[in-house]
């Protein structure tokens, strides 16, 4: 028997706007693809169109002069090639505007939202690594939004200035905290503590440090009140969903403008800023989103 038989004849590719090579491929098939775009929509708005975005909110630093790699890579990743439709992991109501402009802009190519992907794949292993899932256990001993979770996602590596300071200003409060710290960061996770002596005595049961966490049924939780997030698409979009106001500790690419959009237009986030990161200064960004009335209001 043919594998064809088995798994059907393809139809159509569906491929991520970086793996623009694939229409090439398809070309040669003389198949059709749809564009799949992960990320935000706004990420390829011009400034003069979104005067909410500085340029400092930009995935890519941009001078006076664009330098000729970026220009040719945006090119690239903005080109339709033969898609016959654009999906956006994205939700209509929260990037209306965006999306009108670029239904405009690509006027012969339909544009279908389709967020949030990760309710639609929440049946199939997609997680990076080994989930504890212990911490669902520990969370359901704690008081209803009462928890801060801080996860800075897959790639963001703290460096150890951050890292104590956030470690202490974590500490400072009297609220309760789950912190994921993966093994494959630049110190990795014991090695981290370590430079805090007596840290994880201190806290007694007043935090919990895993190295990943099953962040679907973390965000989806009672006992949390909060989320310390990089601002990634997946991320927030996960906690949109569920109503958890974010502390946003943006450090690059499209996260610059997920955090913006996050506090300023959405308002249900708090920015912590490359400048912010004094143990004080995360201890009041804390309070702020978990205690005061601020925090309620974004809630």
């Amino acid at each position: 028997m043919e594998k064809t038989e088995i798994y059907g004849k393809i139809s159509c590719i569906v491929y991520d706007h970086l793996t623009y090579f694939t229409t090439e491929v398809a070309d040669h098939l003389k198949l059709p693809t749809t564009l799949l775009r992960p990320s935000k929509s706004q990420l390829l708005d011009p400034v003069p169109k979104v005067p909410l975005l500085r340029f400092k909110d930009l995935p890519f630093i941009l001078t006076y002069e664009i330098p000729e790699p970026l220009l040719q890579l945006l090119e690239k990743v903005t080109n339709l090639g033969s898609s016959v439709v654009i999906i956006w992991n994205t939700i209509e109501h929260l990037e209306n505007r965006a999306l009108s402009w670029l239904q405009q802009h690509y006027d012969q190519v339909p544009i279908f939202t389709i967020g949030h992907l990760h309710k639609i794949a929440s049946s199939l292993l997609t997680s990076l690594a080994e989930e504890d899932a212990s911490c669902i256990f520990w969370l359901d001993t704690q008081a209803t939004n009462y928890v801060l979770y801080v996860s800075l996602g897959s790639i963001v590596v703290m460096d150890k200035n951050e890292f104590i300071e956030t470690a202490w200003g974590l500490f400072n409060r009297i609220l309760y905290f789950l912190w994921v710290i993966r093994s494959n960061n630049s110190m990795g996770v014991w090695n981290s503590i370590e430079l805090l002596n007596g840290y994880l005595e201190a806290i007694g049961d007043r935090g919990r440090i895993v190295k990943w966490a099953p962040q679907k049924d973390v965000l989806s939780h009672r006992a949390i009140g909060g989320f310390w997030s990089h601002c990634g698409w997946n991320s927030t979009l996960e906690c949109i969903l569920q109503g958890v106001p974010m502390i946003c500790r943006l450090c690059f690419g499209d996260q610059k403008v997920n955090a913006r959009y996050l506090t300023h237009v959405w308002m249900v986030g708090l920015e912590l800023g490359p400048d912010d990161l004094s143990r004080y200064v995360i201890e009041s960004t804390i309070r702020k989103l978990m205690v005061d009335e601020e925090g309620k209001q974004l809630k």
